[in-house]
Parts: C-alpha cells; structure tokens; sequence
C-alpha cells in the first residue's frame, strides 16, 4: 500500500496510539519489551518495541505536535528523529492515523470481495497438517460411545469455544450427527466482531457469509444458488458484508467437525448474527422487527426441507476479571451454573420468549454469547424439541474467569 498517507507534520498533532490495542510487558534475554497485540489484526503479528520507548509512547495522545514534543526530547535526539520513529509506528498500523484507516478499509474490502476465507483456527486451535488433525480427532472420537442417530434430527447447538479446552465436548455434540447425510447446513453463530463496525450493522444483524471455507480437511463449499437468493433479502435484516467475519472462528469450528465425520457432499449457508442487544430493552422495536422478519424467512426456506440442517454456533457465560466483573469467576460458579440451567431449559424446550426475558431481566448479566443464534433460530423453527447433550466450563484460573458452554440436539416433534 502506497505511504504517501503516512504521517509527516511538524505542526499537526500526531495521531495517538490506537486504543483497542492490547500493549503487554514482557522480558526477554534479561531485556524488558512492550509487545503489541492487536485483536483486529491489522498491525504485524509479534510486533514489540523496547520499553524505553514507553515514555514517548506515554505522549502521544493525539494533541501534541512534532513542536510540543521537543522540550521532552532527550540529549542528541531531534525532531527528525522523533518524526522517522513515528512513521515507523504509523507504518505498522499502531497510530490511529489516516494512513492505518485507508489500510483497515482496503483489507476489510479485500475480504469482503474474495470468495474464500481461510481459517484463522487451524495451526493454532487445532492441527493444521491433515494426517496430524485426523489422527488428533480420530483419538477424541475413538472414545466417544455412540448412542445412535436421533429420530428426525435438525438442528445441533454447540460451542464454538477452542477445542483445546474443550474437545471432549464437541465430541458429545457432534458423534450423535456422525451419521447424517444433509446436501445443506444452514448456520447460524454468534458474531463476535459486529460491534466493531456499528455503520455496516446496526440494521442488517444478520450478515451473510458468501464464501467457501477453506479447512486443513478439505474446502467446504457454500450454496451459492440459496445465498444469491437471500441476498435480494434486504428487509428481513440480512446483508453480505461480512467484514465482520473477517477474524472469525464461530462458524469454521463447526465445519471442522463435519469435515472429519461428513465424507458426502453438502453446502453450507453461513450466517453470523450480532449481538440483538436492542432485544434486551424493547422486543418489539427495529430489531425486534427484523427478527420477525428473519425467521419467518428461514421457517418458509428451510423448515419442511428434509435435505436442509442447522447448526446454530455459540457458548453461554463469559464471567470474571477478563470479561469486566470486579470478582474472580470462581466466586460466580454457583449462581452461573443456575443461570446457564434456565438458559439451556428454555434452549431445549423451545421457549424463546422466556429465553429473552431470562437474559432481558439484569441486561444479559453473564454474556451470553449464545442468545442471538439460539433465539433467532428457536423463533425460525417453533417444532421442534431438544435434548441437552452437554454442559461444561473452562476454568481459566490463572486470569481469575471461566467461559461455559453446552450442546442442544433438536429434532421434529411427532
């Protein structure tokens, strides 16, 4: 990309560190650094700088010059060298500067016209080299009992939490689908990224996913003939922007999945869905309307078709210090787990109106990040019922929070 948009003013007030970087101390061979993680990744991966740079860092807040910044400056270092060091930042995408807006929007756009995504979980969550990742799931699976196929299944809720932590239960929701053959999944799963681009969103929550996913398994496909339909859906909500899903791990977690134990070929339908955070207020406003809207859509499309499955992707408390509450998760247990039981009970038997007014009550006070894929989708298909087939937590002691999650099979009432 061109530099021309880098910063480089005298007098101007130099951009500021971006604030949704996380900026973490570390040692190494006895030297102390300070290593940039950025969650959107747009900035290098691995980037650190010296930690003697943290006092000009400290400085720049966005409303100092060049000019302001020489009565700070040390013995023998100039305004040009204070000028290269922040074009050397602003190259890297660490100021929020008219250079890093011009990058972010051409990558978001790149993604959104390219009809592949990449997965951003293999190598890391899970094995990337095939071989190692069958035989890393052959192992897991090996030691699952199968309880047979379910009479009429449709629908499978499960997590979308790390499979390092969590491996064993995916296996419980995944073995007892082993054995179906769908041509199409329709996907529903949490957008966790939405929030970032609240222009693109705020009134389309249901964000298309028109891409074929490619997985260390093999490449799954979408239903292109389906997703160029739903497209012309505008009114219900729906959009193909899926920038959001640019760094997304919801719903290439479930194809994982199905790519191991599906050797028949089917196409997927990908949907992400944002928070629904208007719900929790007013059920019957905008979003609530687009919901109605949405499922309605997905009901006509979808729930009489024998060849369709779903797969709704999400988890349900993020609790503790990581997730903003002033004490540690362990001391939460209790009353979580009681919660996420109302939670999965109203999941199971269909009951989306209590779900809503269960998380509505104390403003989703366990972020739930499950409610928007499982609400949406219980109002999509009022017949059907559910088995819980897991429940479980991480306990992430070290940072004083835990994440819960559990599974829901769904099947046709007789």
């Amino acid at each position: 990309m061109s530099t021309s948009k880098l910063f480089n003013s005298q007098t101007n007030p130099i951009p500021g560190i971006r604030r949704d970087l996380d900026v973490i101390p570390m040692r190494e061979n006895g030297d102390e650094y300070l290593y940039f993680r950025d969650p959107r990744q747009y900035a290098p991966q691995d980037f650190a700088l010296h930690r003697d740079t943290g006092s000009l860092l400290s400085l720049l807040d966005g409303r100092k010059s060049l000019s302001d910044l020489e009565n700070y400056l040390g013995d023998g270092v100039t305004k040009s060298d204070v000028l290269e060091f922040i074009q050397f930042l602003d190259k890297n995408r660490l100021l929020d500067s008219k250079f890093f807006k011009a990058y972010a929007q051409n990558m978001e756009l790149k993604y959104e016209h390219g009809d592949v995504h990449q997965s951003v979980t293999a190598g890391n969550s899970y094995p990337e080299n095939p071989e190692e990742l069958r035989q890393y799931l052959d192992e897991a699976f090996d030691q699952s009992i199968p309880n047979g196929t379910p009479e009429k299944p449709k629908a499978l809720y499960a997590p979308h939490i790390d499979p390092r932590v969590a491996l064993n239960s995916y296996v419980e929701a995944f073995a007892p689908i082993k054995n179906l053959k769908p041509k199409r999944v329709v996907i529903l799963a949490t957008s966790h990224y939405a929030g970032w681009y609240p222009q693109v969103y705020e009134d389309h929550p249901f964000i298309l996913v028109d891409k074929n996913f490619q997985l260390p398994l093999g490449t799954i496909n979408r239903d292109q003939a389906v997703i160029e339909r739903l497209k012309t859906k505008q009114d219900c909500g729906i959009t193909a922007q899926d920038r959001a899903h640019r760094m997304e791990h919801s719903i290439e977690l479930h194809l994982l999945f199905l790519s191991y134990l599906w050797q028949h070929r089917f196409s997927v339908v990908p949907f992400l869905v944002s928070s629904l955070q208007e719900l929790l207020y007013m059920d019957n406003g905008h979003h609530g309307q687009l919901v109605d809207r949405f499922t309605s859509l997905l009901n006509n499309q979808f729930a009489h078709d024998d060849d369709t499955f779903f797969l709704i992707s999400g988890d349900l408390a993020h609790t503790g210090k990581k997730f903003g509450d002033e004490q540690p998760a362990s001391t939460l247990f209790a009353q979580v787990e009681n919660f996420d039981q109302q939670f999965m009970d109203y999941g199971s038997n269909n009951e989306p109106k209590n779900m809503l007014e269960l998380l509505a009550k104390d403003v989703d006070p366990y972020r739930i990040c499950g409610f928007p894929p499982l609400y949406t989708f219980l109002n999509s298909m009022p017949d059907l019922k559910g088995e819980v087939l897991s429940y479980d937590r991480w306990d992430e002691r070290e940072r004083e929070s835990a994440v819960t999650f559990g599974s829901i099979l769904y099947s046709m009432k007789n």
